[in-house]
């Protein structure tokens, strides 16, 4: 359902990302931890499973990266080598720029065959050598467009600054990109000023305008807010002092998405803007996997029962 979902501009689509298994794990290992991801997300009711390619952005910024940088798995090997008993969409992400023309036609073709779905984001670094641009990439995606969708990433925190997101979005959504991802939202005025936006100048210029998902993820230590700073999530600084106070870090990080949620919900529900949630898990703590799936359940009922998401309300697992 999910490309029927992105392409009627159905709201309440509920999707699950994670990276896959650092590149030097063992195939047996590799199909352990893929075992394990089933057994957690063949329960769940969610529209698509997002596989983020891992790169590394050190060079766009002089400040220390809070964890080593690990390479990983290429995504779309580890989800059409290891993850097809988990019979939902794939949505696969691409640095474009890294990459040929034939090569990315060649993976295009690839992810077809599997009805994955494509998210072409930009290269780790400004000064990086861009081999195909995005919108190049987007004109060889459009063969496979009878088949399926292709997302792209939006940025509150730089429409904060630039005042130009909508813009951007509505730039790629004419070169047929009809979905964005969010970076992961702490700061929700940001989210809402996209938003509130992007439905004007849809309505301005007539526009139908493309869905956006909200990215939520847990916190569930110090560290981990000191990354997703370094990566460029704002987090208000009333919110940072309230995690560092809490007694629980990870359950009132947990309990700050799921009120985002609710909130983003009723603004939105308002507004032009077709949207949803991508509850995002790249932890390996136990805890904090478990935290996602709980956040899914969570937003998954809140939209059942505000009629939005036409789903199974599912019991919620404390």
């Amino acid at each position: 359902m999910f490309l029927e979902k992105i392409r009627s501009g159905m709201s309440g689509i509920l999707t699950y990302g994670i990276t896959p298994p650092k590149a030097e794990t063992l195939p047996e290992r590799v199909a352990e931890i893929a075992g394990r991801t089933m057994k957690r997300l063949l329960p769940l009711d969610i529209d698509a499973l997002i596989v983020y390619d891992v790169q590394d952005e050190s060079a766009r910024t002089s400040a220390e990266r809070p964890f080593p940088f690990l390479n990983a798995l290429d995504p779309f090997r580890f989800a059409s080598g290891y993850l097809k008993e988990l019979n939902i969409p794939k949505i696969i992400y691409r640095p474009a720029g890294k990459y040929s023309e034939a090569e990315l036609s060649a993976w295009l073709h690839g992810l077809e065959a599997e009805n994955f779905h494509p998210v072409f984001v930009g290269v780790p670094a400004p000064d990086y050598p861009v081999r195909t641009s995005l919108p190049e990439a987007y004109r060889i995606w459009k063969k496979h467009e009878r088949t399926s969708v292709v997302g792209a990433v939006t940025i509150p925190e730089r429409h904060a600054k630039l005042k130009d997101e909508d813009r951007r979005i509505l730039e790629k959504a004419a070169c047929g990109v009809s979905y964005f991802v969010s970076q992961c939202v702490f700061n929700v005025g940001y989210a809402k000023k996209v938003i509130e936006d992007l439905c004007r100048t849809c309505q301005e210029q007539q526009i139908v305008p493309p869905t956006v998902i909200f990215t939520l993820t847990a916190c569930g230590s110090e560290k981990t807010l000191h990354f997703m700073e370094w990566l460029g999530i704002h987090v208000p600084e009333a919110l940072k002092d309230e995690l560092r106070n809490a007694g629980n870090m990870l359950d009132r990080s947990v309990q700050v998405c799921l009120d985002i949620a609710e909130e983003l919900t009723t603004f939105c529900s308002e507004q032009c803007v077709p949207f949803g949630f991508n509850i995002e898990s790249v932890a390996i703590r136990k805890d904090e996997i478990e935290a996602s799936i709980h956040m899914v359940n969570t937003i998954g009922n809140m939209l059942a029962a505000k009629g939005i998401r036409q789903s199974e309300v599912l019991p919620v697992i404390q």
